[in-house]
């Protein structure tokens, strides 16, 4: 391994800390460590650099980038004079952060709320009311719809605006007159 394709004391912190975040947020701990490493990545690199600069296999590099495709935060791309496939990660966080509440959202909220609305369907059915679990269920469904709702309107602000949103924190509250606690 070239002194090029070694990682930083740096790079590998990071790289096996975010590998480490995944496998808490459901992720594939190697899938996290190639989207780190791309991330962190001046230049787009090919699945055998990948495999090299992790010590991983390769045919772990590439069901982890497939993944990381579905995902839309890893694409491929094409380097002049190198047949290979090249990946780079996107690298605006805002935008990170919008692709991957995107996927979760149809990975995890989508079908949440189809299984809550035929659930409350079915409670209209029987002859013997369950008054408690339709009003955990509608309680449940109305809060799923209502930060989808918030979810889809923020989907189309620019990643400067939602910086800006972020940012203001319990000033937002307070320009409302809403105490913060």
């Amino acid at each position: 391994m070239t002194d090029e394709q070694k990682l930083t004391a740096v790079q590998e912190r990071f790289v096996l800390h975010w590998g480490e975040m995944g496998t808490r947020w459901g992720i594939n701990r190697t899938v996290a460590q190639i989207h780190a490493l791309l991330y962190l990545s001046p230049r787009p690199l090919h699945a055998e650099e990948i495999s090299t600069r992790l010590g991983v296999a390769r045919s772990n590099v590439s069901n982890s980038l497939r993944e990381l495709q579905g995902w839309g935060i890893v694409r491929r791309v094409h380097v002049m004079g190198d047949r290979r496939d090249h990946f780079d990660s996107l690298t605006d966080v805002w935008e990170l952060f919008r692709t991957i509440a995107e996927e979760r959202k149809k990975r995890e909220v989508d079908p949440t709320l189809v299984v809550l609305r035929e659930c409350l369907a079915e409670c209209g059915k029987g002859r013997r009311a369950d008054v408690h679990t339709e009003t955990r269920l509608r309680e449940l469904l109305q809060f799923f719809e209502t930060t989808t709702g918030w979810y889809q309107q923020l989907r189309g602000w620019s990643p400067t605006a939602l910086s800006k949103l972020a940012a203001l924190g319990d000033k937002a509250l307070k320009l409302l007159g809403i105490a913060p606690h």
